[in-house]
């Protein structure tokens, strides 16, 4: 077979799934292009005035940036996760979906968006004590070291 001519076994394949297509063919919700980055975003703004609310700010150490990308896609990919193991559709319902049908997936959509985000938010304040002890902690250690190895300290001989 030189792959120009349909492959009988794949062909068959295929046609046996779409005949079971009503009850085992699922469409998920999967947020993309601007909505994805406004969640994004959001996740960020959120997280910097969470660790500014308890007096974490940029220059407390280097890697809080990372820090909060890293937390924001968490929660990004919390919420969307959330929303695709949520908002699974029969291909039947596809078929007969009016415009009323519509509005209402829409509305249904968007409270599962509210309540995911609401959630993520939750989960990370939830946990936003242990980041200020550990910033305490470092801030601790990075004292106690530069007064033990100041150059020209008491240690001197």
């Amino acid at each position: 077979m030189d792959g120009s001519e349909p492959n009988a076994g794949a062909t068959a394949t295929a046609s046996k799934i779409i005949a079971h297509a009503d009850r085992d063919m699922a469409f998920v919700v999967r947020l993309s292009g601007e909505g994805l980055d406004l969640l994004s975003r959001h996740f960020i703004g959120f997280i910097e005035a969470e660790l500014a609310r308890a007096g974490v700010v940029y220059g407390d150490h280097p890697l809080l940036r990372l820090f909060v990308e890293t937390h924001s896609r968490e929660l990004t990919e919390f919420v969307l996760s959330s929303l695709t193991l949520r908002h699974r559709f029969e291909l039947r319902m596809f078929q007969h979906m009016t415009h009323e049908a519509m509005h209402m997936l829409r509305t249904d959509l968007w409270d599962s968006l509210r309540g995911d985000i609401e959630a993520a938010e939750r989960h990370f304040r939830s946990g936003l004590g242990g980041m200020r002890e550990i910033l305490t902690e470092i801030e601790d250690l990075r004292k106690s070291r530069e007064g033990v190895s100041a150059p020209g300290g008491d240690d001197a001989p």
